[in-house]
């Protein structure tokens, strides 16, 4: 949340669209799964594999989309094709790109200072449909160290978004 409020007060010519929260209700319940009990980055349909209940960990739903969230955000990747697309997550600390997606998250985690990590993306979710969907962009994950990040941190995730905005 607070690279995405630094990015709303940044100063550039990039066109630049802000999500700052896919998933208010899970946010407001201290989750990762929305209202309804899921996982709404196991909610895509590349690769989605069912299985598993309401509130488990990564419970993809009980079809692919099924949930408002993924749908608008489907919704608004489609009319905007955005030449890159950068979700964060926590807390992994690292960058996790692969495929068409590996040179944009190389530089991200350059610029930023944190481990590249060059892996399969993981079945269901945002970045593996964006990447299959829309071939001619870059979806990447940023996952953030736990807890809140310093203004340094954050400012440096502030430029990395900036550099591959300007590339």
């Amino acid at each position: 949340m607070a690279i995405t409020r630094a990015l709303e007060h940044a100063h550039t010519k990039a066109n630049l669209w802000i999500v700052p929260n896919l998933n208010p209700d899970g946010y407001a319940r201290g989750i990762r799964q929305n209202g309804r009990g899921v996982d709404l980055n196991a909610n895509w349909s590349s690769q989605w594999q069912g299985g598993g209940r309401p509130f488990d960990t990564y419970y993809p739903g009980p079809r692919p989309f099924s949930e408002r969230e993924t749908r608008i955000a489907r919704k608004l990747i489609l009319r905007l094709h955005p030449r890159v697309t950068i979700w964060y997550h926590q807390h992994m600390d690292l960058i996790w790109a692969y495929g068409p997606s590996s040179a944009a998250g190389r530089t991200y985690a350059r610029v930023v200072g944190m481990r590249f990590y060059h892996h399969h993306w993981l079945r269901g979710t945002a970045t593996n449909w964006q990447n299959h969907h829309l071939p001619d962009t870059s979806s990447f994950t940023v996952e953030l160290p736990a807890g809140s990040l310093s203004p340094a941190q954050v400012r440096r995730h502030v430029r990395a978004v900036l550099r591959l905005a300007a590339a």
